[in-house]
């Protein structure tokens, strides 16, 4: 059965992470996603892929482990997301501890949505390669799952080198959290079957892709059923969610509105209806 979830900018301007939270689980909401830009580059050379002016809640954003760590402090059965996580702009050793140290905390409830992101400048000022960005994700992925497995984790790669080393607390999931790529390119599929755990399209992208992401993982000897493949940013439609569950979609995550708590809650209680039909 296909299960349903939200994702929320957790800001300072909108609904706080414990209280989304909580809301969540008392609604009987599958899951929980926040995204993550660290800052925003005041220059904006990069134009947005949104195709609008930048919203400013991309610069007002929590840091999501943060977050998700209050989100698990107050929550039992939701799991907890990143949607998605900008691996490039992170060191892979901290970021592996801080993976490992929520799923421990939230008792094996995490799952990390990652991507390489679209802001040039916002990945410059963290000393990232925007030409080498997905040659640089996946080294971080395949050396954080040797730091989740290995009692002497060592990775040599192009872009990410270092010895052995001891590094605890270990994922409570076996071999780590799953991972989920959150990309709608051509190329998403070969990287979802090489090293991830799930295909986390945005909104309707990636809707015709799923025989290809098929291809891609039985060219590499795994199938679709090896996998999650979760819609990302669903508006609250029945029909649509309806179809996307038919197409083999296994997780819907609705958007929730940027906005005051109020009308926050009135949307997820619209969502919360949408999905006790769903079931």
């Amino acid at each position: 059965m296909a299960e349903f979830g939200v994702q929320i900018f957790p800001t300072d301007q909108t609904i706080q992470p414990v209280a989304i939270a909580k809301a969540v689980e008392e609604r009987g909401l599958d899951s929980l996603f926040f995204p993550e830009h660290t800052h925003i580059p005041v220059s904006r050379k990069t134009p947005f892929p949104g195709g609008t002016d930048l919203p400013n809640w991309y610069w007002r954003t929590h840091d999501p482990f943060v977050a998700l760590a209050a989100a698990a402090a107050v929550t039992s059965k939701i799991k907890l997301g990143t949607g998605i996580c900008l691996v490039i702009e992170r060191d892979p050793i901290v970021l592996a501890k801080e993976c490992a140290s929520l799923d421990t905390i939230s008792e094996g409830r995490f799952i990390l949505g990652i991507g390489a992101g679209w802001n040039v400048e916002e990945m410059e000022n963290h000393g990232a390669n925007y030409e080498q960005r997905w040659a640089i994700v996946r080294e971080k992925v395949l050396a954080m799952r040797a730091i989740w497995s290995e009692d002497e984790a060592e990775f040599h790669g192009d872009h990410v080198d270092f010895d052995p080393i001891w590094s605890w607390p270990k994922p409570v999931q076996a071999g780590g959290p799953p991972i989920w790529l959150g990309a709608n390119s051509k190329w998403a599929f070969d990287r979802v079957a090489e090293y991830c755990d799930g295909w986390l399209p945005i909104g309707g992208a990636g809707s015709g892709g799923m025989a290809n992401m098929t291809a891609a993982l039985e060219n590499r000897g795994r199938s679709i059923a090896d996998i999650e493949v979760a819609l990302f940013g669903a508006p609250a439609d029945l029909e649509q969610a309806i179809a996307r569950v038919d197409q083999g979609f296994t997780h819907i995550v609705f958007s929730l509105p940027q906005a005051e708590p109020d009308r926050v809650l009135s949307h997820l209680d619209k969502v919360a209806e949408i999905v006790d039909k769903l079931r």
